[in-house]
């Protein structure tokens, strides 16, 4: 018995399924995917990454903004919603509707067992064409770890990597730093 070929959706079929619908789901090649719901250390996580950088980035150039608002990536077709993500300047869109971001400065996903090696590995290679992208951002929920990928010249990314309370996340290219202490302040890891 054959199989029924799988319906792929166009770009313009899945903005308006999306934009009705309450979950959210990503979209690559033709296909909708789901978005799991996340766990109280996770949501916490962030809104602590957002409320610090939006407290140092207030009245700056930059904008922060959660994870109602869609990325596309032009350049691999994928879209998506980062945990939080930043603009520097004037935010670009795919659109009129004004609901898929094209252009990032800074993006953070808090990482979780269902996600992390996604968000690692092909979810970033998504995001490093993003000629606008400067920061790429990893947060830990189970242990105190930040992992920062921060664009350098001829397309290399260097890893600074954050474990101790003590120590500050440092963005140059926004001009932030962020201590580990603000980010899992009230947070218990390991649950």
């Amino acid at each position: 018995m054959a199989s029924s070929p799988v319906h792929k959706l166009t770009e313009e079929e899945y903005l308006a399924v999306e934009r009705a619908a309450e979950i959210r789901s990503e979209f690559y090649e033709g296909e909708m995917f789901a978005m799991s719901g996340g766990t109280h250390v996770h949501s916490r996580l962030q809104v602590r990454m957002i409320s610090e950088l939006e407290a140092r980035l207030t009245g700056g150039r930059c904008t922060v903004y959660s994870s109602d608002l869609r990325i596309k990536i032009s350049e691999t077709g994928l879209y998506t919603y980062p945990d939080v993500s930043v603009v520097c300047g004037r935010p670009l869109f795919a659109d009129d509707r004004k609901d898929s971001l094209l252009n990032p400065s800074l993006i953070v996903e808090v990482l979780s067992p269902s996600t992390e090696s996604y968000d690692r590995g092909r979810k970033f290679e998504h995001y490093r064409p993003v000629e606008t992208l400067r920061d790429y951002i990893l947060v830990s929920q189970d242990r105190v770890l930040v992992e920062h990928y921060a664009r350098q010249e001829a397309a290399a990314w260097l890893l600074r990597t954050y474990s101790q309370l003590e120590e500050e996340l440092h963005i140059d290219s926004v001009s932030v730093a962020v201590p580990l202490s603000a980010i899992y302040h009230g947070i218990e890891l390991g649950e």
